[in-house]
C-alpha cells in the first residue's frame, strides 16, 4: 500500500470523525453548553442538535436532577470544649446551567466547603447534649448558608442531613454511664411510686374492711336490741295476760277462797325451807299471825279488785261516748 494511499485513508477517517462529531443528542434532565471559537454560544436542551465543526465544542455538560453531595467528615469543637466527629449529606440541584458553568470554576467543591465551615461554626455555639437534639436547627442553618452562597452559581440548595456525631470514646462511656444512671433513677422512680399505691391500695381496703365490720357490728346491735326489746314485749303481754286471768279468776265465785289458800300454802312452804336451810330462825310468837297475814294479803286484792273495775267501768263508759 503506497503512502498516499493510506494519507487517503487517514483523511476519510479525521472527516468521517469531525463529521460524527458534529451530531450531539443530549440526554434527558441534562443541558450542553455549547462554546464557539472559545466564547459561549448557545445551551443545547435534550434532544438532537448539530454542531459546526472545528468551531462549535461542548465545553461543559450540567446535570438537572438533584444531586447528593456526600460531605466528608470533620471535627467541630462544641461550645463546652467537647471535640465530636460530625458528617452529613446535602442535596442540590442546577437551576441555571450557564451560571453553573462561569459562576465557579467547581460548585461541588464550593458546596462541600460552605457545609463544613458553617457546621463548625453552628456546632460551636452549642453544648454537647444541644447538638443531639438541635438537628433540625442545623440543619436548617448550613441549608440557609450554602443557599444564599450560592445564589450567584446557579445552584439551589434543597437540605441538608446531619449523618452522625461522634463524641470521643470517653464522652461516650461517660454518656453511657450517664444514661444507665438515668435509667436506674427511673426505675426506682417507678418502683417507689407502684409501692406507693399499693400502700394507698391496701390503706383503703383496710378502710373498706373496717367500715364494712362497723356496719355489720352495728347492724348486729341493732338486731340483738330489736330481739330483746321483742322478748321483753312478749314477756310484759305473757305477764298481764296472766295477771288479767288471775283477776278474772279471782272475780269469779270461790276465787277469794282460792287465793287466801294459795297465800297459806307458800307462806309455809317458804317457812319450812327458812327452817332447813338456816341453823336460826325466827318464830312468830303467836301462829295465829299467818291467818292475820293471810288477812292483810286479803284486804289488799279486795282492794286491787274494786280499784280495777272502777278503771273498767270508765272505760266502758269513754268507749260510749
Amino acid at each position: 500500500m503506497s503512502t498516499s494511499t493510506i494519507i487517503l485513508i487517514v483523511l476519510c477517517i479525521f472527516v468521517l470523525m469531525a463529521f460524527l462529531s458534529t451530531f450531539k443528542v443530549v440526554p434527558q434532565r441534562s443541558v450542553f453548553i455549547v462554546e464557539r471559537l472559545g466564547k459561549y454560544s448557545r445551551s443545547l436542551e435534550a434532544g438532537f442538535h448539530i454542531l459546526i465543526p472545528f468551531i462549535d465544542k461542548i465545553a461543559y455538560k450540567q446535570n438537572l436532577k438533584e444531586q447528593a453531595i456526600d460531605v466528608a467528615s470533620q471535627i467541630c469543637i462544641t461550645k463546652d470544649n467537647i471535640a465530636v466527629e460530625v458528617d452529613g449529606i446535602l442535596y442540590l440541584q442546577v437551576i441555571d446551567p450557564h451560571k453553573a458553568s462561569y459562576g465557579i470554576d467547581n460548585y461541588r467543591f464550593a458546596v462541600i466547603q460552605i457545609s463544613q465551615t458553617t457546621m463548625r461554626s453552628i456546632i460551636g455555639k452549642m453544648e454537647l447534649d444541644k447538638t443531639f437534639e438541635e438537628r433540625e436547627t442545623v440543619n436548617a442553618s448550613i441549608v440557609e448558608a450554602v443557599d444564599n452562597a450560592s445564589d450567584s452559581w446557579g445552584i439551589k440548595v434543597s437540605r441538608y442531613e446531619v449523618k452522625n456525631i461522634s463524641p470521643p470514646q470517653s464522652i461516650k462511656d461517660a454518656m453511657e454511664k450517664q444514661m444507665r444512671a438515668e435509667r436506674e433513677k427511673r426505675a426506682q422512680i417507678a418502683e417507689s411510686e407502684g409501692d406507693k399505691q399499693a400502700r394507698i391500695n391496701r390503706a383503703e381496703g383496710e378502710k373498706a374492711e373496717m367500715i364494712a365490720k362497723s356496719e355489720g357490728e352495728k347492724q348486729r346491735r341493732i338486731n340483738e336490741a330489736a330481739g330483746k326489746a321483742s322478748e321483753i314485749e312478749l314477756v310484759a303481754f305473757a305477764t298481764a295476760k296472766g295477771i288479767r286471768e288471775i283477776a278474772l279468776s279471782i272475780n269469779e265465785q270461790g276465787g277469794m277462797n282460792a287465793v287466801n289458800l294459795r297465800i297459806a300454802e307458800q307462806y309455809l312452804t317458804e317457812f319450812g325451807k327458812l327452817a332447813k336451810t338456816n341453823n336460826s330462825m325466827i318464830v312468830p310468837a303467836d301462829l295465829s299471825d299467818i291467818a292475820g297475814v293471810i288477812s292483810s294479803i286479803t284486804s289488799v286484792l279486795g282492794k286491787t279488785k274494786i280499784e280495777q273495775t272502777l278503771v273498767d267501768t270508765k272505760a266502758i263508759g269513754t268507749a260510749n261516748k
